[in-house]
């Protein structure tokens, strides 16, 4: 029964957050601050989920093949790789280091 209230209580805030997205007035939508903002938050979700994916084991820090394939990403980015070849990087480094015991 309780998963079942936590359900239903899910899909009323997801309504609420998207009914609360309709109501903001367009004039706000439209200032530059609240357009950068809107282009950029996606961005951080984006890194602070990939951190804690990479660097947290429940509630302990951890340094493992993760760290190294993210890395290796990182580095192919700042050499201008496209996306796939970054992932394959990424898939190849932390593959390497899980099989030789890191």
């Amino acid at each position: 029964m309780n998963t079942w209230i936590a359900i239903a209580a899910t899909a009323l805030g997801c309504y609420a957050v998207k009914l609360a997205g309709l109501l903001v007035p367009a004039g706000l939508l439209e200032r530059p601050l609240v357009r950068r903002f809107a282009a950029l938050l996606p961005v951080a979700l984006l890194a602070a989920l990939t951190a804690q994916q990479t660097f947290a084991d429940g509630q302990a820090l951890v340094l493992d093949a993760r760290a190294a394939g993210l890395t290796a990403a990182v580095v192919a980015l700042i050499l201008r790789a496209p996306f796939l070849l970054v992932v394959a990087v990424a898939v190849v480094v932390t593959a390497g280091v899980r099989a030789l015991g890191g």
